[in-house]
């Protein structure tokens, strides 16, 4: 981090750091704790853990209400969710272009694992498009999705365009969704934990909307003939 970054940040709130808790680390680093969170959560396999949702949406709030004597600005949390998501998402796909599959396959974390096989589905299931988008909202699948793409192949210009396009639709349809809660609520920021869980929760629809939209489709496709008696 640049030394006048640095200068910014108390040494007292960076010690007393969380970072799982979203309002911790945006008390303690403001904008600057959006870009580092989604970075590290869509490019280093380590940040899978890293609550990217509920930040986004934490930190859109916190644009219209004053929390710990800290007040976030609207386009800074915008420029920095922007830019977390499509490096890290960037960063992910090229580790896993350079260092190929055995990557993910030397993991012993059962959460990566299921992600992995999760984020292979969608790759399969959806097409290289459509999977980078949905992975944007799925929790650990957006962790695991970039470096297994990169692993498996799918052309870099393809990744770049659809990972930008779904990278933006998360991280500033997330913050504004946040921001609009806290413009028309008043006090919002009492009820921010049942607001978080009820992000969560709409966050996943459209991902499992389509889900069973493919199943329905896979279901009703016709079954090739079986061998012949």
């Amino acid at each position: 981090m640049p030394s006048h970054l640095w200068a910014a940040v108390p040494h007292t709130a960076v010690l007393a750091l969380n970072p799982l808790d979203t309002t911790s680390v945006l008390t303690s680093l403001g904008a600057l704790g959006v870009f580092a969170v989604l970075f590290a959560e869509t490019g280093l396999l380590i940040g899978f853990f890293l609550p990217g949702d509920s930040l986004l949406f934490t930190a859109g709030l916190l644009c219209t209400t004053t929390t710990a004597g800290v007040r976030l600005s609207l386009p800074a949390v915008l420029a920095a969710a922007v830019a977390g998501a499509l490096l890290g998402a960037q960063t992910g796909y090229v580790i896993g272009r350079r260092a190929g599959r055995p990557l993910l396959e030397r993991s012993r974390n059962p959460h990566l694992t299921r992600g992995a096989a999760r984020a292979e589905e969608l790759l399969a299931g959806y097409g290289h498009g459509k999977a980078i988008v949905l992975a944007r909202f799925v929790p650990v699948v957006r962790t695991v999705l970039n470096p297994l793409a990169g692993a498996l192949g799918v052309p870099a210009r393809t990744f770049a365009v659809w990972q930008v396009a779904g990278g933006l639709l998360w991280s500033v349809g997330v913050t504004l969704g946040g921001y609009l809660l806290g413009s028309t609520v008043p006090s919002v920021d009492k009820y921010l934990l049942p607001a978080v869980a009820l992000l969560v929760v709409v966050s996943l629809i459209p991902v499992a909307l389509e889900v069973r939209r493919h199943r329905r489709s896979a279901a009703a496709a016709p079954q090739p003939p079986g061998p012949v008696a």
